[in-house]
């Protein structure tokens, strides 16, 4: 396995070009297949976004981004984490999407697709941090 790189800044949406050009050097080193890059793209923005729009309810916090290349399965590794309030995406009922979309409860969509589009999702908190590991094999 590769060494852990990480990118510490302010969780804000004005923040997450530099998440993507991050995570982007992570997509050159695996030579990633357009499909890949577009599901783990999709996935960053709607984390990120989500971190920085509802972790500090309203204020500036921090947000940490662990990146890792994976050998044994091949593949990519990102870790969000950040010390707002405690919230677990992955324990919210997911939507009925054959419901049509006026009728269908507002939220959740965005953690639905991360969780359709990446391998693996976890989700733990550990000394005051929210701690979501997102994998993705090649």
């Amino acid at each position: 396995m590769s060494q852990t790189r990480e990118i510490s800044l302010d969780a804000t949406v004005e923040n997450l070009p530099q998440v993507n050009a991050f995570v982007e050097t992570f997509l050159i080193e695996l030579s990633a297949a357009p499909k890949a890059q577009m599901q783990i793209e999709l996935a960053v923005e709607e984390i990120f976004v989500n971190i920085a729009h509802y972790a500090y309810g309203g204020q500036v916090g921090q947000a940490v981004v662990q990146g890792k290349v994976l050998s044994e399965p091949a593949g990519l590794e990102l870790v969000f984490i950040d010390q707002g309030q405690p919230y677990d995406p992955l324990a919210r009922e997911e939507p009925d999407i054959d419901q049509c979309v006026e009728e269908r409860a507002v939220g959740g969509l965005g953690i639905y697709l991360v969780k359709k589009n990446m391998d693996e999702v976890h989700y733990d908190y550990q000394q005051g941090k929210n701690i979501l590991t997102l994998r993705k094999y090649f």
